[in-house]
């Protein structure tokens, strides 16, 4: 578990006064970990359940750890199909010049 010094803290209000969360493009993707480790302030005596928010985030961390994992699969994929391309295309390339060598 972090220190509670280096959580960042919850914006409930945008600066345009829309009323939504954010957050500067230079934080990065939200990860996993850092929806687990997220701290909510108690807002008067009628706050959030805990329990109910700790479950919540567990199955949004569970949900963005699978979308990361299918990503990563995806991206291997790629790597894997266009190594097979440059492949192939080096054989054709090859075949060509012999052929035109006849």
């Amino acid at each position: 578990m972090r220190w509670e010094s280096q959580r960042e803290p919850v914006r409930s209000e945008a600066p345009s006064g829309r009323g939504t969360a954010y957050r500067s493009r230079a934080a990065g993707p939200l990860r996993p970990w850092q929806v687990r480790d997220r701290l909510f302030t108690p807002r008067g005596r009628h706050g959030v359940d805990a329990a109910e928010v700790r479950i919540f985030l567990d199955r949004v961390a569970d949900d963005l750890a699978a979308c990361y994992a299918e990503v990563a699969r995806a991206h291997a994929e790629a790597d894997r199909v266009r190594e097979a391309l440059r492949q192939w295309q080096t054989e054709m390339a090859q075949r060509g010049s012999m052929a035109g060598a006849r």
